[in-house]
């Protein structure tokens, strides 16, 4: 018999795997019914009125622009409450992100393009947590109770064994994950379509979207290859569940708290939240607190920046870490 299919026989059959599927179909479930609830489709008479809100934000965004490059070429005086920046380009209506729309003025209405980032991050987030605790029960569980042993007396190699299991859980998951994503997108656009607003999309709007699609799909592999890894050391699920608590009480807490205290550098940069955010967002902003203890200095910028590139090189090195010392140990370990 095939070592994959027999691995993949043995996650679906798991009832704890099922368990899981069952609570992300809830999950969707109740989100889809809360929108649909909390939403119509909109009227032209709210239509027409949010587009001329939107028109009319546009239009003061323009003049203000105006009014700043006037001032600058001495046409205007300078007003006390004149709080227009010294730079027109901080003002500047096309270098802004995005402008007024007619969606942002409609009240009540789901539209897709101003929502499908939160609920795309929602749904990786829980991708994230299904692949960790599924990665860690799929071998935790066989560790504690003597399947890996029986396996091994059926196909004598250790190392074969062990990435086979993982192989086959992280294409599961990840099978599960696109299937998931797709049919979760698709659902909202149709609740868009049937019960809100579209909203405006254009190939940027797509494109970011399925940045963060595609990143988060990595993030929710990561995260069951650690789950996968933490396990197979600890010998059982636990393990993988008492190293996350212990990181997130330990360092992400009361590590944080110490490092405030004595005054360290940049403290974030020494969390891993920081680079999982800075990874699925694509870049991160942070304060730095240190970098304003001068009382002299009128000016202080203690912002800086945390990009996906550093980020996605700690998340690797940390998942091939685990992995690698997961398969030095079990190649050792005594199974009996």
């Amino acid at each position: 018999m095939n070592l994959f299919r027999a691995e993949a026989e043995r996650l679906a059959a798991r009832r704890f795997v099922q368990l899981m599927v069952a609570l992300l179909a809830l999950a969707f479930v109740v989100t889809a019914g809360t929108t649909i609830a909390g939403s119509h489709q909109p009227s032209p008479a709210e239509l027409a009125a949010a587009q001329k809100q939107a028109a009319d934000d546009r239009r003061s965004l323009e003049l203000e622009h105006d009014w700043c490059l006037a001032r600058q070429r001495g046409e205007h005086p300078r007003d006390n409450d004149d709080y227009l920046p010294s730079d027109c380009s901080e003002v500047d209506p096309a270098l802004r992100d995005r402008l007024p729309v007619a969606a942002d003025y409609l009240s009540g209405v789901f539209t897709f393009t101003r929502q499908a980032e939160p609920l795309l991050y929602f749904l990786v987030a829980f991708l994230v947590l299904f692949g960790f605790l599924v990665g860690a029960s799929a071998i935790g569980a066989d560790l504690n109770s003597g399947g890996v042993v029986n396996l091994l007396l059926w196909r004598p190699r250790r190392m074969t064994v062990l990435g086979t299991k993982l192989g086959t859980l992280l294409g599961a998951v990840l099978a599960l994950s696109l299937l998931a994503s797709a049919a979760y997108l698709v659902t909202f656009w149709v609740i868009a379509q049937l019960a809100g607003h579209p909203g405006p999309t254009n190939p940027a709007f797509w494109g970011e979207l399925g940045a963060i699609w595609g990143r988060g799909l990595v993030l929710v592999l990561l995260a069951t290859a650690i789950g996968f890894a933490v396990a197979t050391m600890g010998r059982h699920t636990s393990a993988a569940l008492g190293a996350v608590a212990a990181y997130l009480v330990v360092w992400e807490l009361g590590g944080r708290i110490v490092l405030e205290i004595v005054e360290v550098a940049r403290p974030d940069q020494l969390m891993l939240t920081s680079y999982i955010w800075a990874w699925l967002t694509g870049k991160v902003e942070l304060w730095d607190d240190s970098a304003c203890t001068d009382l002299l200095s009128s000016y202080c910028d203690g912002l800086y920046v945390l990009t996906w590139r550093p980020a996605l090189a700690v998340l690797l090195s940390l998942t091939a870490g685990l992995t690698v010392a997961a398969f030095a140990l079990f190649r050792r370990r005594d199974l009996t």
